[in-house]
């Protein structure tokens, strides 16, 4: 978007003539008093060794005075047009970020204003750039939020919405079947909610500058999120297989138990086939591996490079009546990132590998 060219006109240059002023006042004196040195010296010294008599010394005085006035003005005039110039082209990004930021209250987002140097202007430019350029992301970010989140929930919301008033008008009868189904569907829109409030808090948690860490057992930890699945995997009949390494690691208890509860849960979820689901943590020197692996339907290439994004659910999964909220994976992204982490995963036949990488805090 390009610069408004009428700014010269809009912003006042009030600042720019006070400081010239002030320079110009300070340039003034400066030469004033250099002059009248130069002009008293030289009366002295052709006093002392012109041997001039009194009415050629009074000429030299009088020629030489006048001299030194006229280039006293010059140089002030001069200066200060100079100086005028200067400041105003120093102070240009200034008008600029001015200029952009009274766009910014009318609605519009302005071009990023050209930097033109190191020094502290140009450091404050790029910051401002910088925040306009977040507020633009966060903008952008926040309108596709809720465009997704109206899409995902006015499908199921008309649903039950459709069910209950044929139930009440007496169109239809209910049964355990009608009444099961409208129920997880309630569900899963509660869930979606929950999970929405706990991406927020991610979200926030991301951009802070503090987060609170404590040193945790990876090993002891992955174990114990392992065994709050126990139940659950005795139920459906999932045999499961934890291989891990222990090391001691600075990071968000809290964080890593929501990653490790939404990858296991994704993998009970999806799981289609034979063998265990298994878990696998090595240690190193500068990081923790993890990663969860289980039978299921193959993840397409082009659908691996989106599976982390929100509301994001595959095709297949659709077809299967199984997809989520498409917001597990998403959470268990913004976790990893905020430890300064990666997340991937990739598909070996009909196994699904969902791994994450937290390097070691430099805290420790």
């Amino acid at each position: 978007m390009p610069v408004n060219k009428r700014r010269h006109s809009i912003i006042p240059k009030g600042f720019v003539w006070r400081l010239s002023a002030v320079n110009l006042l300070v340039i003034t004196a400066a030469i004033g008093i250099s002059g009248w040195a130069v002009y008293d010296t030289a009366c002295f010294l052709a006093q002392g060794i012109g041997n001039l008599d009194v009415q050629r010394q009074r000429q030299f005085n009088a020629t030489l005075l006048q001299y030194v006035l006229i280039f006293s003005v010059l140089f002030i005039v001069i200066g200060g047009v100079l100086h005028f110039y200067m400041i105003n082209k120093l102070i240009e990004p200034i008008r600029q970020l001015i200029d952009s930021t009274k766009r910014m209250r009318q609605g519009e987002y302005p071009a990023p204003v050209e930097k033109t140097g190191d020094d502290e202007v140009g450091q404050l430019v790029q910051h401002v750039n910088d925040l306009f350029s977040q507020l633009q992301t966060n903008e952008a970010q926040r309108k596709k939020l809720v465009t997704d989140l109206s899409h995902e929930l006015r499908t199921p919301l008309a649903n039950l919405n459709g069910y209950l008033q044929a139930l009440e008008q007496g169109v239809i009868q209910g049964d355990e079947r009608l009444f099961k189904s409208l129920y997880e569907e309630s569900k899963r829109l509660t869930s979606m909610v929950e999970q929405l409030e706990l991406l927020k808090e991610w979200d926030y948690k991301s951009t802070t500058l503090f987060v609170e860490k404590k040193w945790v057992s990876m090993k002891a930890e992955i174990e114990r999120c392992c065994a709050m699945f126990q139940y659950t995997l005795q139920q459906r009949n999932i045999p499961i297989e934890i291989h891990v390494q222990d090391k001691d690691m600075l990071v968000h208890i809290e964080g890593i138990q929501q990653i490790l509860n939404n990858l296991l849960e994704n993998a009970i979820h999806y799981y289609d086939g034979e063998g265990p689901i298994q878990i696998t943590g090595e240690a190193s020197k500068h990081s923790y591996y993890v990663e969860v692996s289980g039978p299921g339907v193959p993840i397409a290439i082009e659908d691996q490079e989106r599976i982390f994004d929100r509301f994001f659910r595959s095709e297949q999964a659709k077809r299967d009546h199984r997809a989520g909220s498409g917001l597990g994976l998403a959470i268990a992204k913004e976790i990893v990132v905020m430890h300064g982490g990666t997340i991937g995963v990739r598909t070996e036949g009909n196994q699904n590998r969902f791994w994450f990488r937290i390097p070691q805090d430099e805290e420790s």
